[in-house]
């Protein structure tokens, strides 16, 4: 008895799999179907309103606004500089203007580092 019950759980076990396998493809074919569905309804529904789909002006105006934004910001596309507007220059030392004296009624008192500068 042993081995007829193994060999109708193993009969039972490849039924179930082939129920589910079954199931899973249906689930696929009509969600491709549904899908096929309503891109052909929008499809014929812009060429009635004489519009683009919403979708389609959305992600048109996204990559506009990221070509507008990004030009020059990943290697490798748009143009590449060229070394010819960089000069060489001597660097010089510019020393800090001095304080001003006490009293001067130009300057701010405090201890910031914008005290230097006349209002």
């Amino acid at each position: 008895m042993n081995g007829f019950a193994d060999f109708l759980s193993r009969v039972l076990r490849g039924v179930l799999k082939l129920v589910l396998v079954l199931a899973a493809g249906v689930f696929v074919l009509s969600f491709l179907l549904a899908a096929i569905v309503v891109v052909l309804g929008v499809s014929l529904w812009s060429l009635l309103t004489g519009r683009k789909p919403a979708p389609v002006v959305m992600f048109s105006r996204m990559r506009q606004n990221s070509q507008r934004y990004a030009q020059g910001v990943w290697p490798g596309r748009g143009e590449r500089p060229t070394g010819d507007d960089v000069v060489d220059v001597q660097a010089t030392e510019v020393p800090d203007a001095p304080l001003a004296p006490p009293g001067a009624g130009g300057a701010r008192k405090g201890p910031d580092t914008m005290s230097r500068v006349p209002l």
